[in-house]
């Protein structure tokens, strides 16, 4: 089972910027979509951003402008640049690797954004 490790987030006011990290013993890893994931208290867990091996991406209407998916295949390494960051971005979130046999998710991380 693949384990995906996710750092970077932590607590930060609002308007302030975190960029999370997501590395993984993934073979091929360029080979796969990516993507991050947030789940905040008593929501569904939801998209935030996709990228495609391609390098397409795409993005969820609310962090749009601000978000920034990238990867470096050579790490083996997903990254979520988050700018202008609000409260009500605080969420666990989590990195996925959509591999062929089915989605490797990490444990998450806590990003919390103060008022």
């Amino acid at each position: 089972q693949v384990q995906l490790v996710e750092s970077g987030g932590g607590l930060v006011q609002a308007g302030g910027s975190l960029r999370l990290s997501c590395a993984g013993p993934v073979s091929s890893f360029s080979s796969y979509t990516k993507g991050w994931y947030r789940q905040a208290p008593g929501k569904q867990r939801e998209l935030v951003a996709r990228i495609t091996s391609g390098g397409t991406t795409n993005y969820a209407e609310s962090v749009k402008g601000r978000f920034a998916i990238s990867r470096d295949n050579a790490k083996n390494t997903v990254y979520l640049q988050m700018n202008s960051l609000k409260p009500e971005d605080t969420a666990v979130y989590y990195c996925a690797v959509e591999l062929f046999s089915g989605t490797a998710w990490g444990q998450g991380t806590q990003v919390t954004v103060s008022s």
